[in-house]
């Protein structure tokens, strides 16, 4: 008996260490920063069992076999899509500024497309100009409206979408949306859904979360982006849910979430709507043709070229280029020359934007940062708060919005290029999540986002160096265990 309890243990240890080698030999062999593979070898050393499960759960990017194969052939269905539109060479921009050049080169070179001229666009600064603007787009569709969301829930002012929705689908416009599980778990556990298919609304529930399915893909890769489309030639992007700010997480005590949304009118619409196709085939396997109006609004935009605005747009997530919104920020924060002002919600950067950010500052370029007082992460709060005595040593201005939760992603470089869309500035959204970014190059948008910025300043309180280097010590300490932890989060 002894025996067999010796020989049980042995196999038992024998198989645990095997395992943590295994996974170990997983982490080491993926092409990741350092500093991530650093803090996973930690956690699963410190704590084995807790560690392996936590990698296993969320260490790599694994889509799926099934979502895998079709983000394959939805690939190629992309590239096809992006030749027809690149037959069209007057919609292409040949002329940019001198900041905007090198950040073109990389676009069109890793994908296959460039920046797009001759778009009208209007910056939305509340929800409820978003939302009065969305209706009426709405009520004027005449073939299609596509959506995809992170978060969806109905009350206030959505549900003023929701019957818009309702009543365009029943008059034959093809409604399409999708919206992500996780972000979206409240709505999809309401009656809404049935509701709104019923009507012939047809949505779809991206990237489910099945606890059956936790260590055969990867459950916190999410569906992150923000985007509408009507009819192919006008587009809504930026960091707006789809959700009432009066009634969002109202009970968490940190005001109401403040977003920006970016309306387009033009060929950057018909890029956004080749994003759309390959996400929807993702999700259902369905392939969509190339839409017919294509044409017709493409010949229309002859009439814009020399008036609209150039326009740059930048999907990541798994099937695209690989860390291109991650180069894009690095290419436009090393070009800045006079000012650059950031505002994010999240702030933990990998180590090559930290030090892009405060190079930056070092070599005399006037640096903000605009990011909430209160964050509705505890987590993602503490670990930013441990960047801040590098970027106020670079000599960084930090400012703590006041009015809210500002969930607000831009970038602003030397009051010419604008960087608005999804992303936040942390390793989930610029290596993992499916998100999507507009360049901007012009001047006149840049000066309106950066009046906007600035009266997010006027609402802020700027850290004070020497105050924040007299804070106590527990929090320091604090600050440093989310610190080393950042790669994870």
């Amino acid at each position: 008996m002894i025996a067999i309890h010796a020989i049980f243990n042995c196999i038992f240890l024998c198989s645990y260490w095997l395992l943590i080698v295994l996974v170990t030999f997983r982490v080491l062999i993926k092409r990741r920063a350092v500093p991530s593979s650093m803090a996973w070898l930690l956690v699963i050393y410190v704590l084995p069992l807790i560690g392996i499960i936590t990698y296993l759960l969320f260490g790599e990017s694994n889509l799926g076999k099934q979502r895998s194969n079709r983000s394959k052939i939805a690939w190629s269905s992309t590239m096809r899509r992006i030749r027809i539109l690149k037959t069209y060479k007057h919609i292409f921009s040949t002329e940019h500024s001198v900041i905007a050049s090198s950040l073109f080169k990389l676009c069109e070179h890793r994908q296959g497309i460039g920046a797009l001229k001759g778009n009208q666009i209007q910056l939305l600064k509340k929800t409820d100009d978003t939302i009065i603007s969305l209706i009426k787009d709405i009520e004027l569709a005449q073939h299609s409206i596509d959506m995809v969301f992170y978060i969806w829930e109905s009350g206030g002012l959505v549900d003023h979408v929701i019957k818009k929705l309702i009543i365009a689908a029943k008059r034959g416009i093809r409604c399409r949306i999708i919206l992500d599980s996780a972000g979206c778990a409240n709505f999809f556990s309401s009656s809404c859904p049935n509701i709104m298919r019923q009507a012939g609304v047809n949505i779809v529930e991206a990237l489910h979360v099945n606890l059956l399915r936790v260590f055969l893909r990867r459950m916190d890769l999410r569906q992150h982006r923000k985007m509408i489309l009507i009819d192919d030639h006008i587009a809504y992007t930026g960091s707006m849910n789809m959700v009432d700010p009066q009634l969002f997480k109202k009970n968490i005590g940190i005001g109401q979430w403040v977003d920006i949304m970016v309306r387009i009118d033009g060929p950057a619409a018909s890029a956004m709507s080749i994003i759309f196709s390959s996400d929807w085939e993702i999700e259902t396997g369905q392939h969509v043709l190339f839409p017919l109006l294509f044409n017709t609004h493409i010949v229309a935009a002859h009439k814009l070229i020399s008036t609209g605005h150039t326009i740059q747009i930048i999907p990541s997530g798994p099937g695209c280029p690989e860390g291109i919104i991650h180069q894009a920020l690095l290419i436009s924060l090393y070009e800045a020359r006079k000012k650059l002002i950031i505002t994010t919600p999240y702030l933990v950067p990998s180590d090559d934007l930290l030090h892009a950010i405060c190079t930056a500052a070092q070599r005399g370029v006037e640096v903000h940062i605009i990011i909430p007082q209160n964050n509705d992460s505890v987590l993602v709060n503490w670990a930013s708060r441990a960047f801040f005595s590098e970027l106020l040593k670079a000599g960084v201005l930090i400012h703590q919005f006041q009015n809210g939760l500002l969930h607000v992603k831009s970038v602003l470089i030397d009051q010419q290029l604008s960087l608005i869309g999804t992303v936040n500035l942390d390793i989930r959204s610029l290596w993992l999540n499916f998100e999507i970014t507009l360049v901007i190059d012009s001047k006149d948008f840049s000066n309106e986002l950066e009046k906007t910025q600035e009266n997010y300043i006027a609402h802020s309180k700027t850290i004070d160096p020497q105050k924040w280097a007299n804070r106590p010590y527990w929090e320091r300490i604090v600050e440093r265990l989310f610190y080393f932890l950042s790669p994870l989060l």
